[in-house]
């Protein structure tokens, strides 16, 4: 390979490889892309030129790091240095295997750094999970990974930066507040996601952890689906899989719970309880014992949308009040078809797709 003087480009990551980097590549001098991330490889990222070029400041700990380096991408030393050491002032955010901070590079780029816990287990394979399903994926409505960082004590991915924060915020903050369109803009957006997830992939991908914290919201309100750290890819002629990992209570529906097999289903029935959760703003954790989110919802159709619709989406003042009031009702029918009490009566999410759509061009002619 060293006497390969041209070479540029070198990608040899996800290929399983085994053994020492080798030194001589310190000898491709044109090289300007190197990434051997997720092998089994061991031993030091040559110093000498090319890679001098390339990183030409790194620190002690990056020694061992295998991951993608480059002009374009963001270094171990950049995202450390973006976010001022993981410092706690740049703390955005939290979840079961780890930490999001905020950070800005040296060129006034916004970045978001996730930072796994590696004393937890179960957080090795969140990362290889996330780094996996997401390598592959091109969608307007997923957050984008920037680059992977990864090494013996280290692994984060740099993820583009959301400044109008999580879905979640907006339904349950006092200072922020979605009107009846963006709302249902968002929820659009979501399911064309996981239209694309489902569907439009060579292999189906199973999100697993669908709910509002999970989606994020840009400069624009156009939302990003994010956390892919217990998703499954279906492999070929598989139409379910069993997991260990279970997404958040409320979300579930309960032949999943029960056996922990997943389908594409699984993300359907979640994605109908957050269409409810938030056109009523109650979260499916607030109700107990036999009364459930979508059993209230339910009840309450087609009759008597307005005890369960969030008020401040549909006031009682509104000039069109009943005509809205019709079209929420819609939408609400639309995620309990979701949420189905058997899988083989649930909807789909292109069918999903097509009538939220239908019902947005209604509300546009109010």
């Amino acid at each position: 390979m060293s006497n390969m003087v041209g070479l540029e480009f070198l990608d040899l990551s996800h290929n399983n490889i085994s053994g020492i980097i080798p030194k001589s590549l310190e000898k491709v001098q044109n090289l300007k892309y190197f990434n051997v991330s997720f092998n089994n490889l061991y031993g030091e990222i040559p110093l000498g030129d090319p890679f001098k070029k390339l990183s030409s400041k790194r620190t002690p700990q990056q020694a061992d790091s295998l991951f993608a380096i480059t002009r374009e991408r963001i270094s171990y030393y950049e995202s450390i240095q973006a976010t001022d050491a993981l410092s706690e002032s740049n703390l955005i955010g939290s979840g079961s295997f780890g930490s999001v901070y905020k950070g800005v590079l040296r060129s006034g780029t916004a970045i978001a750094v996730k930072v796994f816990n590696l004393q937890l287990h179960a957080a090795f394979k969140s990362f290889d999970t996330e780094c996996e399903v997401l390598r592959s994926l091109r969608h307007r409505n997923l957050l984008k990974v920037i680059t992977s960082c990864s090494n013996l004590d280290f692994k984060a991915l740099v993820l583009e930066y959301m400044p109008n924060g999580s879905l979640e915020m907006y339904l349950y903050s006092h200072n922020y507040f979605l009107d009846i369109m963006k709302s249902l803009r968002i929820m659009i957006d979501v399911a064309c996601a996981l239209e694309y997830l489902h569907h439009g992939c060579s292999s189906p991908v199973i999100h697993c952890d669908l709910k509002p914290s999970n989606v994020l919201l840009d400069e624009d309100m156009v939302a990003h689906l994010s956390d892919f750290g217990i998703s499954k890819l279906l492999g070929d002629d598989e139409s379910e899989l069993y997991t260990k990992t279970l997404a958040s209570l409320g979300y579930i529906a309960p032949e999943y719970g029960q056996d922990g097999l997943v389908s594409t289903k699984y993300d359907v029935y979640s994605y109908g309880i957050m269409l409810l959760e938030t056109f009523t703003r109650r979260k499916p954790s607030e109700f107990e014992e036999d009364l459930s989110l979508k059993h209230w919802v339910s009840y309450s159709l087609p009759d008597a949308v307005v005890d369960v619709v969030d008020s401040k989406l549909v006031p009682p003042t509104d000039n069109h009040l009943i005509y809205k009031l019709d079209c929420v009702a819609s939408i609400m029918n639309v995620a309990l078809d979701c949420c189905a009490e058997s899988p083989a009566r649930q909807t789909n999410m292109k069918d999903v797709v097509g009538m939220l759509q239908k019902i947005r061009i209604q509300f546009l002619a109010c």
